[in-house]
């Protein structure tokens, strides 16, 4: 699985730009599964099961990323930007960057130090304040090489390091997608349904086209979240952390999470000798905020994978984690379909 996680990370696909990882996954599911592409970008499977099932289970990940869109081109070819999704400012100074359809190289330029005012060197600088230096000498020559409207990515190798640790670009959430194209690959008990959404970074529309069009009685959205399991960071302001399996949400800023599943995770966890632990802040949003209240409604959890650094071009997590996230997963959607 690590080895479609490297692949999926080492493509480019901002919200509603979703078209390569789409593609790169359907290559790897032609003939191991149903699937169509809906007019939100979405790519729908079925995969066939051993049984069919009393209830509908659609597992859902979203194939976009964060990044950045071109909004003007200056006078002496700098390229103004706004960011796709929820970044962190202070993550993006002398970041490399790749920019439009051609992928041209960039790096995110701020003011140099010893021209700002006291004031600014007291302060990130604002996003308004940085702009993508792609070393064209004007405007007319910057614009031979990108448009406004085109989308910017960052560019980071896919590195394994320390003790089981991996660092890569959009980890965010091709995790997901390379954990459910390693289930499709294989067996399932049930019969299931797969969502591989778009544009969750910017508001889950996909994910609300996607169960609308499923109508499954239960979904499971697999992540990633915040792990702040680093130096000075106490108490439940660690989230979760590296090494303790798939974190359960309780509740985030989307979705109030139905309590008997959420403990039904931690039982079959306990049950099955599977690593899990709860998400213990309640932040951020995902997929089911769009999924629940699909149709009637939906029954959905979310399993997330822990993930240091989260929307910045170096997301760390343990490959571990990603295991154990796929067997909870599995156990789940298992004990959803025969319910």
């Amino acid at each position: 699985m690590l080895n479609k996680l490297e692949s999926l990370c080492g493509l480019y696909g901002v919200s509603g730009r979703e078209d390569a990882v789409r593609e790169y996954i359907i290559s790897q599911i032609r003939d191991k599964a149903e699937f169509h592409t809906d007019n939100s970008g979405n790519l729908i499977v079925f995969k066939k099961g051993r049984q069919v099932p009393k209830n509908k289970v659609m597992l859902a990940a979203h194939m976009d990323e964060v990044g950045f869109i071109v909004t003007f081109i200056t006078d002496d070819g700098y390229l103004r930007f706004d960011t796709v999704g929820g970044i962190d400012a202070s993550v993006l100074s002398g970041r490399s960057v790749l920019v439009g359809g051609r992928l041209v190289p960039g790096v995110i330029g701020v003011k140099p130090v010893h021209l700002l005012k006291s004031e600014e060197k007291e302060n990130y600088p604002e996003k308004d304040m940085l702009y993508i230096d792609i070393g064209a000498p004007s405007k007319a020559r910057a614009g031979e090489a990108v448009s406004v409207g085109d989308a910017a990515y960052f560019d980071s190798d896919f590195v394994e390091f320390g003790d089981g640790f991996v660092k890569g670009r959009a980890i965010d959430d091709r995790a997901g997608c390379a954990l459910m194209l390693h289930m499709i690959g294989g067996e399932l008990e049930f019969d299931t349904w797969f969502a591989f959404t778009a544009q969750e970074e910017t508001g889950s529309g996909g994910a609300f086209a996607a169960a609308f069009a499923v109508e499954p009685d239960y979904s499971i959205v697999l992540e990633a979240t915040t792990a702040a399991d680093i130096a000075g960071v106490k108490g439940e302001k660690r989230v979760c952390a590296l090494g303790g399996g798939a974190a359960i949400s309780f509740m985030d800023r989307g979705t109030i999470y139905p309590r008997d599943l959420f403990d039904r995770a931690f039982e079959l966890a306990r049950e099955n000798g599977v690593k899990a632990q709860p998400k213990t802040l309640v932040a951020g949003s995902n997929d089911a905020a769009a999924v629940f209240k699909s149709r009637a409604g939906v029954r959905v959890l979310t399993l997330s994978l822990p993930c240091r650094y989260i929307h910045s071009p170096s997301c760390v997590i343990s490959a571990p984690d990603l295991y154990e996230t796929e067997k909870l997963a599995r156990l789940l959607a298992a004990d959803f379909a025969r319910r």
